[in-house]
């Protein structure tokens, strides 16, 4: 039941990414603005989310993650509550932005007490139950989105988020065990330096793409971003007792794990970005249709983590790992090529979809078991630099089809895809080859990702 109910707060957090992106045209037009500006409701949450997870999951670590995950599961109510009554946009993007810092609590938290939970021989089983939750909440989030949107107005869907909410709160209260923080002083430099670099980092290239902003001004964005992240290694380095170990940054199990969750966002915000823009844009396609052909990736994440799980158990997570990263390369450049020379047919997009999806899934179980299984698992901001590694690919994704969706081929949007893939796949060779499983092995043990 403590499963369920970690499952149920890492769903919430999914959804919550993603539930309001089919319903933005219907929000711009009731709050009176651009679309340009309705945007800000969805990259809001993600750059609070992103740049706020290391510290968030400090502060699991130091008051206790049971209690850091109810806190987070109360201000996200309240937000939802918040957001639903918006009178205009600037109150909506700020109640996001609350959305977006509770719920960077809940992918540490949850990760942490998952892993807790958990022998070395039952990690990758876990993590795959983990990833089925998320896989669930982005097959779930537009169509539930534009459900309750239609049916009911899109300030409904915050309502029905608010109470799933408290529901996810009482579960936690009533099923997960408390647990006790440890005395830990939070290392400020290094925690400011990182968290706002990172947040400028993002918001550069989320802004890169709208005429609006100037370049000079996005360049000077992430020129300082980049500056701080710099800053936080070096006083990293020099403190005694720092946020993040810069050592455990460099340490082949994480780099690995964290550049190919990076890989893999990148190319699953890409592809379920460009997809419907093409549908619905150069093909005229129905919102039924899209929507159908859209949700073939994350149904077929979703679908396959269990089997993802038990196929590491056996041929090893790095192999299985490497293999969705080739898929990755591959599934990528050939849907651009046919892209390119108009070959559309709606059977065989589903298909690659699918088939994307299915990379994805092989990529996401093996790097979350082997960011817990690393030397910085168990510190709730390593965890916490894993999840803003997975959304700040997502950020940047977003970011590259938005550069080149006008003005490249198809083959050079997805190149960029397969370009990145084939360097996390490149990295995942990094450190020593882990030592094979016994036959015997049973739940003693499991291969490291």
């Amino acid at each position: 039941m403590t499963m369920i109910v970690l499952l149920a707060a890492t769903f919430l957090g999914t959804v919550s990414n993603n539930v309001v992106n089919v319903v933005l045209p219907t929000l711009d037009r009731d709050l009176g603005v651009q679309p340009s500006g309705g945007v800000l409701v969805v990259s809001g949450f993600v750059v609070v989310l992103a740049a706020a997870t290391p510290v968030t999951g400090w502060i699991g670590d130091r008051f206790g993650r049971r209690r850091t995950l109810l806190i987070a599961l109360i201000l996200m109510a309240g937000a939802m509550a918040g957001a639903a009554l918006a009178p205009s946009l600037p109150v909506l993007v700020l109640f996001r932005a609350c959305q977006g810092l509770a719920c960077a609590a809940i992918p540490p938290a949850v990760m942490g007490m998952l892993a807790a939970r958990s022998g070395p021989g039952r990690r990758i089983r876990v993590m795959g139950a983990w990833a089925t939750a998320n896989g669930v909440g982005q097959a779930a989030g537009p169509p539930l989105g534009g459900f309750v949107g239609d049916a009911l107005g899109w300030r409904a869907i915050f309502w029905l988020l608010a109470v799933l909410s408290v529901l996810v709160a009482a579960g936690a209260i009533w099923r997960v065990p408390a647990d006790r923080g440890r005395r830990t002083s939070l290392h400020w430099p290094g925690a400011g330096s990182l968290t706002v670099g990172a947040a400028l980092v993002m918001t550069a290239a989320t802004a890169v793409s709208q005429p609006v902003v100037p370049r000079r001004a996005v360049a000077l964005l992430a020129v300082v971003g980049l500056a701080l992240l710099v800053v936080f290694v070096v006083v990293s380095r020099a403190a005694s007792r720092p946020l993040i170990p810069p050592r455990s940054l460099v340490e082949t199990r994480f780099l690995r794990s964290v550049v190919a969750a990076f890989a893999q966002m990148f190319c699953l915000a890409a592809l379920l970005v460009t997809i419907p823009l093409y549908l619905s844009g150069s093909l005229g396609s129905d919102t039924v249709t899209t929507g159908l052909l859209v949700f073939s990736l994350p149904a077929a994440m979703a679908l396959l983590a269990p089997a993802v799980a038990a196929l590491g158990e056996r041929a090893g997570p790095r192999r299985v790992l490497r293999t969705g990263l080739v898929i990755l390369v591959a599934v990528p450049l050939l849907l651009g090529l046919r892209l390119d020379r108009q070959e559309h047919h709606l059977v065989v997009l589903a298909a690659m979809m699918s088939a994307a999806g299915a990379g994805i899934a092989l990529v996401q179980t093996p790097s979350a078991s082997g960011a817990t299984r690393s030397p910085g698992g168990p510190s709730g901001a390593s965890l916490g630099l894993f999840t803003m590694a997975r959304f700040t690919g997502s950020a940047f994704g977003t970011a590259w089809v938005a550069l080149t969706y006008q003005h490249a081929t198809f083959a050079v949007l997805f190149g960029g895809c397969a370009v990145v893939a084939a360097i996390a796949l490149c990295v995942s060779f990094a450190g020593p080859n882990p030592t094979p499983l016994p036959a015997n092995a049973g739940t003693r043990a499991t291969t490291p990702a």
